[in-house]
Parts: C-alpha cells; structure tokens; sequence
C-alpha cells in the first residue's frame, strides 16, 4: 500500500507541474508507431526484430515473450493475461519447444527459460518491461554469438534500454480486471558532464493481482539499475536486477475434467477444510472400495489444496566495448546470477503419519515442494576486426554453475496450512536431493564476405562442450549408502566441436533480396540423465544416449517497397536423438519421467509475414506460418514387461500446429493511438501417437491510447487494453505435467477470459 501512495503522489506531482516536462515521444522517433518492425534485411537467417514502441502497446507487465506471439512461426500459450505465470506461458517455434530455443539478454545468458531453470531465468524475471528496448527473434537459427546450449532452433535476444542522455523519467500506475495494480517508476540521470558523459538509470516496478479464478494473488516486486561510464578509449557499462516473484498456481485439467467439472475449476483454496476432508476420505477407505467424494469430485486428483512458485533473483553484470581502431572492435562482459526457488504443492499422497507422525493436530495433506538453489557466473567476449571486403568475428563464452535441487515435504497443521506464498522451512522428510556442477565452454568465429555490391556470404563454426557433475545427498528418504545404485555420482559431457554456419544475402535491386543458410546445432545435457534417481540409470542414458542435435536450412525473400515490407520463407529440419520424457503418472506424484531417445524428428514448413502502412496513421500487419513436424521412428518403452513399442513413427509432434495466422491493425496519429491483434492457433496433440487433441481457436486484444499535449501535460498518457476481447474460452498451454502416449492427461491450462486494464503514464 505504501508503494501505491508514494507513486500516486509522485504521478499527481508531475501532472501537476512540468519544470522538467518533454514530450512524451522523443523528437527523434516518428509519430506513427508500426505495429511491427521486420525484416532482418541484409541477415542470412530468418529475423525480425520488435522495438519498444510495440511492447508499450501491451498491457503494462506483460512478459516480452507475449510480445513476439504476432511473429510468423510462433506459437505463444499463457494462462494469464500477461504472459509472466512460468508454470503455463509456453512458445513453440517451429516445432522446437520453449527449452529448446535460446535466450540473452544484454548477452548474458538465460538459460532454457524452463520452469524448473537449472541454468538462467524467465525474462520476466531478468528486467522489467517497460525497461527493455527491443527484442530480436531468429526463428530457425540463432547467430553464433548467442550465449546458449539450448538453442537447436531459433533464439530470442533481448536488450535492455540504457540510461538517456537527457535526465528524465517516467512513472506509470496500471489497474483492471481481478484488483490487478502495477506501479512502475524509472528515474535517468542524464549525461553528466562532470564525470565525462557517464550517466544511469534507477526503475522500480511493483504488480499484484488475483488469479481470475480460484484463489490467490500473482507478485511481482523488481528493481534496475544500469549505468554507462566512458573510461579510457571505451565505455563501461553495467546493469543489475532484483527480482522477488511470488505467484499461486492453477490447476492443471485434463479433457475429461474440463467436461465434467467446466473451464473454471480450479484448486480447493481457501477451503481448508475441504481439503481436509477430501484427504481423510481417501486414507479412511479401506482398500477395494471406492472412496465417496463431496460431489462433484471423482478423485484425488481433481483438485489439490493450492500450489504456487517462488522466485528470489539477483542478476548482474559489467561490460566494457572498446573501439580500438575503426575496424577492430572489442567486447567483453562478466556476469552473476543467484537465485533461490521452491516449486509447491499441497500433496495428499505423502502424509507425516507415514514417517512415525503421532500427533492428531497434523493434517494428511503434507506440502510437497521442488527447492532450487543456484549460484553461476560467466564472461562472454567478442572481437570483430574488418579486412577490406571480409568482416572477422571470434568469441568466447565461460559459464561455471553450481546448482542444487531437492524435493522436500512439510508438514500442515489440520487447523490451517501454511502459507502458501512463503518459502518452507523445517522439512520432515527429503525424498530426493542432487547437487549438481555444470561448466560450459564455447568460442565461434566465423567470417562475412563482401563479394560484391549485391553479393555477401559468411560462414563460421562453434564449439561447445558442457560437462555437467552430479551428486546425490539424499535418495528415496534417507541418505544413500555409498556405493549403492542410489547413490548417484557420476559426470555426462555434452561436446560438439564443429557446428557451422553458413549463409548468403544476394540483392537483387534496391528493395529486394534473397537470403539462405544452413545451421548445425547441438542442446546440451540437462537434467534428464539424473531423473532416473538411480545410477544404473544414469550410466545406461550416459552410454547409450547422445545430445540432441539439429541441422537447419532455410531460405527466403525479403521486399520492401514505399510503405510495404515483407517476406517469405522456407525451411527443412533434420532432428536428431531426440529425448522424449515419458510421464508416468500425475505430477503432483513426482515420479520420474521415462527418458527416451525415439531417434530424429522431420520439420519443414512457410513462413509469410508482411507490413503495410496503409496512410500515415494506419499500418497492418499480418503473418501465415505452415508447420509440418513429424517423429521418424517408433519408441520402445523398457520399462515394461514386456517392452511395449509407442508408435510414434509418421505421428505430428507434440505441441505443434501446423497453422498460425495472426493480423494487426495499429492506428496513431501522434494523439490517439490503438492496437486491434488477432491470432489463429490450430489443433494441437498432446500425446505422442496423435490420440489426444485439442482444438484450434482465435483470440483477439485490443489497445486504445490518448496522448496529452499542452503546457502542463506533455508527456501524459493514458492507455486501455483488453485481452481475450471476445472472451473465448480455449486450451491454451498444453504440456504443462508433460507428454505421455495415453488419450488423455492431466496436462492443460485454459486462457484467461476477457480482461481489462487501464494504464496513467507521465514522462518528465
């Protein structure tokens, strides 16, 4: 509360003097803002980038993810209307899931942007929207630059706005739909001539709202810093963000749920004890019968108590960018990222009364949580030296992490749980606990020829190798005996040292080009040789499976022509060893998935994306994108007896569909300005031999800003925006506990309906 006065007083006292005031559109930037920037020109891969002007046309605290949805190719899925609940937000890309693309920022490294990160972060939680300046996605192939052991298909890399050179700042109050309220505040120093032009920035963003169904509220509490200092013949710059999130889960459904108990089913809280009951009815049946639910709950796992995720970060890191001559560049950059997680879940299925528990005022629901704990710094550098007509580049990459993770219970008193968005303490049992050591390194080099005017080609390779060490502190409950198939200890090295990149831009005439290339990459080792809990398991992935890998080519036409811009591509993918993690039961249980290697994976596909600025305050913008993924090869599941044969062979890959169609009309005429999007997704299956679907939909969003102008309100606004605005109700993510091959699974989340906010913006 006291963070929302101090920033209403703050807005108030700058609506009502300007002794700072600008305009709120720098003179610099063109009134009309486009609702998306392509094309890529002069890339040798498939790129567009995204700048700030279309991420402020979003809801003010979406993730940056949710910004690239209107992309061809991307197929974005979120729970929640800002694309920032990590369990559910979701981008697929051309058949490659989310924790197989790449992501930097400011080129640090985040990781796979999986839920369970073991190596980085959410972007969400990396920087603060409103601080970032644009976001570039390589649909196929990343550059070979990217900082990533993850990225088998395209990238995203974000960059941050850095401090103005003008002082200034910017203070924003965002409210809506479920008591959604966000504060943001940034404050630019300027260019201070007293210590040679160095200046920086301090922002501060907070957001709270409640799901809009069930209970709990979703937090957001984060703070920036970035400066830039020159020093000598280059310039210093530096950047750091802490983050505190804190966010109430929904419940995972299944098809069969959602027709039975409806689209707004959720988790049991507050209901305690409903919870209770539910959990006592089940341990008080005695076995062969079928235990009697409160209606309309036909099991144990139709609904749990509560869940939530818990998120402390800090990330920080200093560069230093040095022209040493007009063509020789260098750049070198540390980074720190430490962070502390615990994933929860109120479990019915572990009990305090099964390790020795006598007291009658314990509950039978226990909290079942998924502890992360991790500490990894790195330096990433760079040089780039022009020789005539050829363009050299080499770099390097050096990450050290070590990282812990465990699965713990806690025990609930039967008068009230513990509060769901702390983190636990004093655990009575740990089922599992690893601590791990990953080092990655890699260099690149690669060189771009000038042929001619018309004419550029480059080529170039990098080398990975990550050695990842593991140890088990806990297994199965008590601590392992040393030697035994529980102790798990062993190393896996996940090692390529060639994977080229070639490509070629060819200029046909002055507004257009050709454009192609060809792409090996290789995603690293993650945790899956360790899910097994048993060493006999993990030697026998360690000697019988290898990295994942992956061999692009894509090609395309890029035109641009008075207000229209365009292109179309194509592109065929050769995915090798492909793992699959077979689920083995609902994952509140915490059963291992079964890792498989079911061989390569085909991918082909369109992509069409084109913008048109139809007069000088309407611009469109549309993109096609055909994805045909298939798996090559049947899987045989040992873990049966006898072996069973999943077939797979011919079936469309999981959580890929193969059409995606998304329009936007933007309108701005330097006082009013809009967004109308709409986007079509196609089925989807999420089982691996095509037996479960869900079904297409379309969603639209819509954004209608005014900007002030006058003595004491330049650099006011005010923006509305609606999401879902025709209320569809639709599966959104799937996957979210995992693929197995049955007809149904516990597996989905449904969109968020309509929902509103409404956004006061003051620049000074």
């Amino acid at each position: 509360m006291k963070i929302k006065l101090l920033m209403g007083a703050a807005i108030a006292s700058l609506c009502a003097g300007n002794a700072w005031a600008q305009s709120g559109v720098p003179e610099t930037e063109e009134t009309n803002r486009d609702v998306v920037v392509i094309i890529g020109q002069g890339e040798t891969r498939q790129v567009q980038t995204l700048t700030e002007a279309d991420l402020d046309l979003e809801a003010a605290g979406s993730s940056p993810i949710k910004l690239i949805e209107s992309l061809p190719g991307v197929n974005y899925t979120a729970a929640d209307p800002f694309g920032a609940y990590e369990w559910a937000v979701n981008i697929n890309i051309r058949g490659f899931q989310k924790d197989q693309l790449g992501y930097t920022l400011d080129r640090i490294p985040l990781g796979d942007m999986s839920y369970g990160n073991y190596n980085g972060l959410h972007i969400s939680r990396a920087i603060i929207s409103e601080n970032l300046s644009k976001v570039e996605l390589a649909q196929g192939a990343a550059s070979l630059a990217t900082a990533s052991t993850s990225n088998l298909g395209g990238a995203l890399t974000f960059t941050s706005r850095g401090p103005s050179d003008m002082f200034g700042g910017e203070v924003a109050l965002t409210a809506g739909s479920d008591s959604m309220f966000r504060g943001y505040a940034r404050l630019d120093t300027g260019a201070i001539e007293a210590i040679g032009g160095g200046k920086a920035y301090i922002s501060y963003a907070n957001q709270e709202m409640d799901k809009w169904k069930g209970a709990g509220p979703q937090k957001l509490e984060q703070a920036n810093i970035g400066f830039e200092q020159p020093i000598g013949p280059g310039v210093l710059s530096g950047y750091y963000d802490w983050s505190e999130r804190r966010e109430t889960d929904y419940q995972d459904l299944s098809l069969e749920m959602l027709g039975r108990l409806g689209y707004e089913w959720d988790n049991l809280a507050p209901d305690w004890d409903l919870a209770n009951e539910v959990a006592d009815i089940y341990y008080g049946t005695l076995p062969g019968n079928t235990p009697n639910y409160p209606d309309p709950i036909e099991s144990l796992d139709d609904a749990y108590y509560d869940a939530s995720g818990l998120r402390d970060d800090t990330l920080a890191r200093l560069s230093y960018d040095w022209d040493v001559t007009s063509d020789l560049s260098v750049s070198v950059t540390g980074y720190m990222h430490e962070n502390e997680g615990q994933g929860i879940w109120f479990t019915p299925y572990v009990t305090p009364f099964q390790f020795g528990a006598t007291d009658p005022g314990l509950s039978n629901i226990s909290v079942r949580t998924t502890e992360y704990d991790m500490n990894r710094s790195g330096l990433v550098g760079s040089a780039a030296w022009t020789l005539g007509d050829h363009t050299i580049e080499g770099g390097f990459w050096y990450e050290y992490n070590d990282f812990n993770q465990d699965r713990r219970f806690y025990a609930n008193n039967r008068s009230a749980p513990r509060p769901t968005l702390e983190f636990m303490r004093n655990a009575f049992a740990t089922q599992w606990s690893y601590a791990y050591d990953f080092e990655t390194q890699m260099f690149y080099i690669q060189d771009t020829w000038n042929i001619s005017d018309a004419l550029t080609v480059s080529g170039g390779f990098k080398s990975v190798t990550v050695d990842m060490a593991v140890d088990t502190n806990v297994a199965g409950f008590v601590a392992p005996t040393p030697g035994s198939n529980a102790d798990l200890d062993g190393s896996i090295t996940s090692e390529d040292n060639f994977l080229p990149q070639i490509g070629f831009t060819y200029e046909i005439s002055d507004n257009s080009e050709i454009f192609g290339g060809y792409t090996e990459n290789m995603r690293a080792f993650t945790l899956a040789p360790a899910s097994s809990q048993t060493q006999s398991g993990f030697d026998f992935i360690k000697e019988n499976t290898d990295p994942e890998s992956s061999k692009t080519l894509e090609g395309g036409w890029r035109y641009r022509n008075g207000p229209f811009q365009g292109v179309a591509a194509a592109y065929y993918v050769q995915f090798d060893d492909r793992l699959l993690g077979l689920s083995s039961g609902p994952g509140i249980v915490g059963s291992p998935s079964v890792i498989k290697n079911v061989g390569s994976v085909t991918t082909q596909g369109i992509e069409l994306a084109g913008s048109y600025d139809l007069t000088d305050e309407w611009s469109l913008f549309g993109s096609y994108a055909y994805n045909d993924s298939t798996y090559d090869d049947d899987v045989i599941d040992t873990s049966t007896t006898p072996a069973t044969v999943i077939q797979t062979s011919g079936k469309t890959v999981v959580n890929a569909p193969e059409h995606l169609l998304k329009a936007d009309l933007g309108y701005d005429n330097g006082t009013f300005f809009g967004k109308l999007s709409v986007a079509y997704t196609g089925s989807r299956y999420f089982s691996y031999v095509n037996n479960a679907e869900v079904d297409g939909y379309t969603v639209a969003d819509l954004t209608a800003g005014y900007r002030f102008t006058g003595e004491m309100l330049d650099g006011l606004e005010v923006q509305v925006n609606v999401t879902n605005l025709m209320d569809e109700e639709f599966v959104s993510t799937i996957g979210t506990n995992g693929f197995n091959a049955s007809p149904d699974n516990q597996t989905l989340m449904v969109g968020a309906p309509r929902q509103v906010f409404a956004t006061i913006r003051k620049s000074f």
